[in-house]
């Protein structure tokens, strides 16, 4: 019997291997999708909500993002928004009050500049001084009933999206595609090991099987770049694992506020987020460390590492580069010292009164098994670090590999759309790009071709 070749097989059953499967069957003709992930659940790993942040970053509150930049996320991330409003039941996106939070006179008078530059593109966003920063958050303003001593300015809103379970929108987007296509195959604690290139078709090697398909996807994190070595693309691009660990408090905040970013660092600045799975804590975080393996809290993964690292002089030199600085060498020494018990606590308290001046020790709580690990690529050619998305398109291949740390999670229906128009261009199908553009770009397409 001849086996089945699919036109499309998805590698990875996050947040963007589920959205690209809502794309093909939602808006265009395609006949069959297979999508493999390794787990036995979807979202398993960095889309699950434990894993991340939970926020959907709109480029209002990041201050690592240019004007540019923050108004070509807002865009994507509105994508988000739009196919919650169309479905029957939105479990998955949240409204929360939100803030950049300025402390002292320099970041205060940096925030009011940026408030400024930025109004235009998000004209909801209301500037706050210390009286209305206490309405909206009064452990952030006051301590023990007086207003804290520092100035303090903000910019924020209270009636936008912010917070979003990206576990639970993954599942969301293959409930709905499942309504438009009848021919979804869902492989669930299937790992894709090889990928092979054959005269008209790639086949996927697994432990349950082989998979053939005229066109391979995979968006397995930092697992993308291993399967694109094997068919010898991307090997000019090395992975750095950034793991992210948090920090509990009791519900000391009613909504997301985060601080100004040090413009040296590469890693996020410190925020605090209401937790949609532990409703009654408010979490703080991220610290960031870099660890030896792929995946955080799953096992393994070590020699994976070491085999997507490729460890040489132009890698040695970008670390070299990074630590010279003394503004990052601390940082990263210091966030190595947050993973140790006995002395973590002591020190996150004081980046975290920052936020919550009148912060007890007490009141702070190691979160166990909570946080992920991003893949920062290393361009190994321009000897850089860089950050956010990376994609491998091989030209003249029906192949995509995606490495998507944030805003990957936010920009997931952006990021499907982009590889729904590869896919039709490399396989004839057709796009309904119209449809797509009225429901979830507002009829304005992001794509000028």
């Amino acid at each position: 019997m001849k086996k089945r070749v699919f036109d499309v097989v998805i590698v990875g059953g996050g947040i963007s291997g589920c959205a690209l499967t809502y794309t093909l069957a939602r808006y265009t003709n395609i006949k069959s999708i297979a999508l493999l992930e390794k787990y036995g659940n979807l979202a398993a790993v960095n889309s699950n909500a434990r894993s991340n942040s939970q926020t959907l970053h709109c480029g209002d509150i990041e201050t690592n993002y240019s004007l540019a930049k923050a108004g070509q996320v807002k865009r994507q991330a509105n994508m988000l928004v739009h196919y919650a409003k169309q479905v029957e039941k939105n479990d998955f996106l949240f409204k929360f009050p939100k803030m950049i939070l300025a402390v002292g006179d320099e970041e205060c008078e940096k925030l009011a500049k940026r408030h400024e530059e930025f109004a235009e593109t998000f004209p909801y966003m209301e500037l706050w001084d210390a009286a209305k920063i206490a309405e909206v958050e009064p452990n952030v303003a006051l301590v023990n009933g007086q207003p804290r001593p520092e100035k303090i300015l903000a910019s924020g809103c209270t009636d936008e999206y912010s917070a979003v379970n990206y576990g639970l929108i993954a599942k969301s987007f293959i409930a709905s595609a499942r309504k438009h296509s009848s021919d979804i195959a869902i492989h669930l604690s299937t790992q894709a090991q090889k990928i092979q290139k054959f005269d008209d078709h790639y086949e996927i090697t697994t432990p349950q099987g082989t998979f053939m398909s005229r066109y391979v996807v995979v968006s397995a994190g930092a697992h993308s770049l291993l399967l694109a070595n094997q068919l010898g693309h991307g090997l000019d691009l090395s992975i750095l694992p950034m793991a992210g660990s948090f920090y509990y408090t009791p519900k000391l905040l009613n909504g997301k506020v985060y601080t100004i970013q040090n413009d040296k660092l590469p890693f996020a600045a410190l925020h605090g987020d209401p937790d949609l799975i532990e409703p009654n804590k408010t979490r703080f975080g991220p610290t960031a460390l870099m660890l030896p393996k792929l995946e955080r809290y799953t096992g393994g993964t070590y020699w994976e590492f070491w085999k997507s690292l490729k460890l040489d002089f132009k890698v040695t030199k970008v670390f070299w580069d990074l630590m010279k600085d003394s503004d990052i060498r601390n940082y990263i020494f210091r966030n190595f010292a947050f993973e140790i018990p006995g002395i973590r606590k002591r020190l996150f308290l004081k980046d975290a009164r920052k936020i919550l001046p009148g912060l007890q020790l007490d009141d702070l709580q190691f979160a166990e098994g909570v946080g992920g690990l991003r893949p920062q690529v290393i361009d190994k050619t321009s000897m850089q670090l860089k950050l956010g998305e990376a994609s491998i398109t091989p030209q003249g291949e029906n192949l995509i590999f995606n490495m998507t740390p944030s805003p990957g999670a936010t920009t997931c229906l952006y990021n499907a759309y982009r590889d729904t128009r590869r896919i039709c261009q490399g396989l004839g199908l057709e796009l309904k790009r119209e449809q797509l553009v009225n429901e979830l770009l507002e009829g304005h397409d992001l794509f000028s071709d």
